[in-house]
């Protein structure tokens, strides 16, 4: 969904008050919307607490509140920044009608029923500069309670202080764990310097705000993006699903290769072979999944041109030595079949300055340092204008990996992730991913409508799994995700997330 400016996003508003609209009926619908919206992203009820400034940021903030309270069993109340008399009218109406419980001082949360979820409704997208008081003493209190408290922070529009346009925070702007923008995606929030402070990013749809105008920089999401939605036939059969061939693991690195054909596996395909080297076979089939074949291999030679609908290939591999290396990329070099290139793939063609190899049917899958490691000269750009001058150069889709994802691919606008989380910060998560890709290209998708579709499931997968009481951020892993795969697709597929 194309990214807009506040100039765009306050001109939408005004087309739809000129159409008919009252500013109170957007602001309750916008309110309801973020109120279930809230609920589907923290399953589990608790008390949420509301940190109000003067503007309709608060007006949507207080309806929300009345939903999580009425529909979802939240417990609920309100942190002012000012009193209700200086509030702009509509959210004045807002608060009478809500009647919150007023908080004057920090929340004694050592009292209250856990989770605990601050809302900040401090300021809007008109905003402009560094946080002045009350509003900087209440985002210091914010963060204090997420730093200590448990607490986890969702921004409504944006993190009061980070400016919507270029995703500069100011100082003492508010972190937040989640940002949950109404109508559209804010240009700035999708950058890579704005990522601390927005978390993830959930799309509130508001029909009548909708703005569809092409955008350098898109969010990846359900609710605009139609691919991947479609049930199976009734008559569908494992043939019709695609079949993945994986090329991956080593003695040193089972599980990556055992990772990525169940990411595979999860993400819909078919058939799985897993193709390992024969040294290490035997340790791999002990730890795979039943349906997964293994097949070993003793050179690349061996293999052949592989009779699969898309090829996984690199997770675990290895540092591969001269000899290997050249047998790897003359392999490579005739399969026909779309293929994810992860990990010691991407090292050896960076190695050996392959380049040329990419085809228009590859999805490149780097993080980082494999990013660095493929195009030096790029690596120390801003992320987004690394990943569009990367896709200048060779025909391939790139799946940057990072803390907000991106997918970049010549000629059309960069993609940015909307899912996922700092849990997902362990070995693995790209050797799952990597699998979940190539079930996509499997199943008919173009390259990048597969990277962004996979990207999309592992983070929300994730987020998914982050919500069962015994899961933290620090104990999450890969297999968590795979485990919430199922639910992940059904969120895409009903646009709730």
């Amino acid at each position: 969904m194309s990214a807009v400016t506040c100039q765009e996003m306050r001109a939408a508003e005004a087309a739809a008050i000129a159409a008919g609209w009252s500013e109170e009926r957007l602001l309750d619908l916008a309110g309801t919307r973020l109120g279930h919206a809230l609920a589907r992203f923290f399953t589990q009820p608790g008390t949420a607490i509301g940190y109000l400034g003067k503007g309709h940021n608060a007006g949507d903030t207080l309806v929300a509140l009345r939903i999580l309270r009425d529909f979802y069993g939240w417990e609920i109340s309100v942190r002012p920044a000012f009193p209700l008399g200086e509030c702009a009218p509509l959210t004045r109406s807002k608060w009478l009608e809500l009647d919150p419980l007023e908080m004057q001082d920090m929340p004694p949360f050592l009292d209250l029923n856990s989770p605990l979820l601050l809302l900040d409704g401090l300021l809007g997208i008109g905003a402009r500069g560094p946080l002045r008081e009350p509003l900087f003493s209440l985002a210091a209190e914010m963060e204090w309670l997420r730093q200590n408290a448990a607490a986890r922070v969702a921004a409504v529009d944006l993190p009061s202080g980070v400016d919507a346009d270029c995703g500069s925070p100011s100082p003492g702007a508010v972190t937040a764990d989640a940002t949950f923008m109404i109508g559209n995606p804010k240009q700035g929030l999708l950058t890579s310097h704005a990522v601390h402070a927005v978390g993830s990013l959930v799309l509130v749809p508001i029909e009548i705000l909708t703005i569809s105008n092409p955008s350098e920089i898109e969010l990846i999401c359900p609710q605009e993006m139609d691919f991947g939605k479609s049930p199976r036939p009734y008559d569908f059969h494992k043939g019709l699903a695609g079949r993945v061939a994986v090329l991956a693991g080593s003695e040193r690195y089972p599980g990556a290769a055992v990772l990525a054909a169940t990411g595979a596996l999860r993400g819909g395909a078919g058939l799985v072979t897993l193709h390992v080297p024969a040294a290490a076979a035997a340790i791999i089939t002990a730890k795979c999944p039943p349906e997964i074949i293994v097949a070993p291999y003793r050179s690349f030679h061996s293999l052949g041109a592989l009779d699969c609908d898309a090829l996984v290939l690199g997770c675990g591999l290895g540092v591969l030595d001269e000899e290997n290396s050249a047998d790897f990329l003359d392999w490579l070099e005739i399969q026909s079949m779309p293929a994810v290139i992860d990990a010691d793939a991407l090292n050896t063609i960076a190695r050996t300055g392959s380049h040329a190899i990419f085809k228009n049917s590859h999805v490149l899958t780097p993080h980082p340092g494999e990013f660095r490691r493929l195009a030096p000269d790029l690596a120390d750009l801003p992320r987004e204008q690394a990943a569009r001058m990367f896709a200048e150069r060779f025909p391939s889709t790139l799946l940057l990996k990072g803390g907000r994802s991106l997918i970049s691919r010549a000629g059309q606008p960069l993609w940015c992730n909307a899912t996922g989380s700092p849990g997902m910060a362990t070995g693995g998560q790209g050797d799952l991913l990597a699998g979940v890709i190539g079930a996509r290209l499997a199943a008919g998708l173009p390259p990048s409508q597969a990277a962004a579709h996979a990207a999309w499931l592992c983070g929300r997968a994730a987020e998914i799994a982050l919500e069962t009481p015994t899961i933290a951020p620090e104990s999450l892993t890969p297999v968590d995700g795979t485990h919430q795969l199922g639910a992940a697709f059904r969120d895409w597929q009903s646009a709730r997330r």
